[in-house]
């Protein structure tokens, strides 16, 4: 079987670097990439994609020994067709690490046709960390690396106006175009940058706000040997995806016209105010993945597909989201109700074998954007605790005490979330480690302890949880 590399495909073409991405995971992977990999191909867009590692000060192996190269796999069904395609990505140019190699990282800057910056940080990764002291050293948040990497472009060019960058972060956060901009502002004040680099950033580079959404579960567990061999190629990066995906960009009017997605084919709507179609995506399909996580773990379940076969966990989702989600929402129930049971028919997708471990990564900052408005919304119009969603917010305490039933838990979080939850589960009851989790405001911006019947309805399902471990 052939390695998967530019010299065994030789039509494969090199343009300019025209995009930047941070972060080198699944979902853009098998989104943004594969979006933009066809825009190549099928209109004059002529633009490849450099990926920058946001978090790890590991080098990315994986994509840069298959130099950028690796195969979208797409399975499903759609308006009751089964769906089957793949596809090799040839615009990807493969990852650099800014804190292995921060000039290079930074030279990035100096490309005269870089024209857009796409990423997916995840719900944490639009922060402000002010021990980022000085932009000569690689700064640890990703509006810090950005900011960086701007100010070096408006120095390499003069502040020429038409050097300015279209950015578009595709982070699961509210207004995340505006809200990395004022991050971006705030460590120009740190910084000490100039006023006319500020000037140069807020008139001359375009912060769009965003919603995506396409499940993008990553290698193809169980069967990644048979597809290689059906490819014909060594492909250790291979991502799959369900047909489904939806984009959303609210930016300016010529931005359509440069980046021509509808050219392609592309279902990608430009529009002046996406807050509906966030609402409606974040609080049914990602809330109810968010719930659905440590409930279904616990019970010994580790795929959202097997999840979906199980009457118990299937039937507490449709209660979730029919029950509680949709009720708390103030959109027509006739544009919710077929949304979410399309979002039901994505998860029992026969073909994605999507990892519950994969989607809890982040589950404290997820549950605070995913979940907690909707609980909140729900007691305010009902007068009383949803018990759907009270139950996985106690499976989600006790997932992160770090094990269950004898095995170890996946947690994937900051090292400061995992040792607070390791310490308060060591030295506190049930009662006082609820209390203590309702009460950071740091997480949830707000004591939760204050909301009436929360805590009580908390301790309960966390004990009923605790009494059914087995060991």
């Amino acid at each position: 079987m052939k390695l998967l590399s530019r010299q065994n495909i030789p039509s494969s073409p090199t343009r300019p670097i025209g995009v930047l991405q941070f972060g080198t995971g699944n979902f853009l992977r098998g989104f943004a990439d594969w979006m933009i990999d066809i825009l190549n191909e099928k209109t004059s867009f002529n633009g490849d994609i450099q990926m920058v590692q946001v978090h790890s000060k590991k080098p990315a192996q994986g994509i840069n020994s298959q130099e950028g190269l690796y195969h979208v796999l797409t399975k499903g069904v759609s308006k009751g067709q089964t769906i089957e395609d793949s596809r090799l990505i040839q615009s990807v140019r493969g990852a650099i690490n800014p804190f292995l190699d921060y000039k290079a990282y930074l030279d990035l800057a100096k490309i005269p046709e870089l024209r857009f910056v796409i990423s997916n940080t995840t719900e944490a990764g639009i922060y402000f960390d002010e021990d980022d002291k000085d932009w000569a050293t690689t700064p640890e948040s990703f509006p810090g690396k950005l900011t960086a990497l701007l100010y070096h472009r408006f120095q390499h060019f003069d502040g020429a106006s038409e050097k300015g960058l279209v950015i578009i972060p595709c982070e699961l956060v509210e207004d995340n175009g505006k809200k990395l901009k004022e991050n971006i502002k705030r460590y120009i004040d740190l910084w000490d940058l100039s006023g006319d680099f500020e000037d140069w950033v807020v008139k001359h580079n375009f912060f769009c706000n965003t919603l995506v959404d396409r499940i993008v579960p990553g290698y193809p567990l169980g069967s990644g040997n048979e597809i290689q061999a059906q490819l014909g190629f060594k492909d250790e990066q291979m991502v799959m995806t369900e047909p489904f995906y939806f984009w959303a960009i609210d930016g300016p009017e010529w931005l359509k016209k440069e980046l021509p997605l509808d050219k392609a084919g592309f279902d990608v709507l430009f529009v002046k105010d996406i807050s509906p179609y966030r609402t409606r995506k974040v609080q049914i399909l990602n809330g109810a993945h968010t719930c659905l996580v440590p409930v279904a773990y616990l019970k010994g379940i580790r795929l959202v597909k097997d999840a979906m076969e199980n009457e118990s966990t299937s039937n507490y989702l449709q209660k979730v989201i029919f029950e509680e989600i949709i009720p708390a929402m103030d959109q027509p129930e006739e544009n919710l109700i077929p949304f979410a049971e399309d979002v039901l028919d994505r998860f029992r997708n026969p073909f994605i074998k999507h990892k519950l471990s994969d989607i809890a990564l982040n589950s404290i900052a997820k549950w605070k954007v995913r979940v907690l408005p909707t609980l909140l919304d729900y007691i305010n119009k009902k007068d009383q605790v949803p018990t759907g969603m009270v139950q996985a917010f106690a499976a989600m305490i006790v997932f992160y005490r770090g094990h269950y039933n004898g095995e170890s838990t996946p947690i994937k979080d900051k090292p400061e979330v995992i040792k607070y939850f390791d310490q308060i589960w060591k030295i506190k009851t049930p009662e006082a480690v609820v209390e203590s989790v309702l009460s950071k405001v740091d997480y949830w911006d707000q004591d939760l302890n204050l909301i009436y019947g929360l805590s009580e309805a908390l301790i309960k399902e966390v004990k009923v949880l605790l009494a059914q471990e087995e060991g």
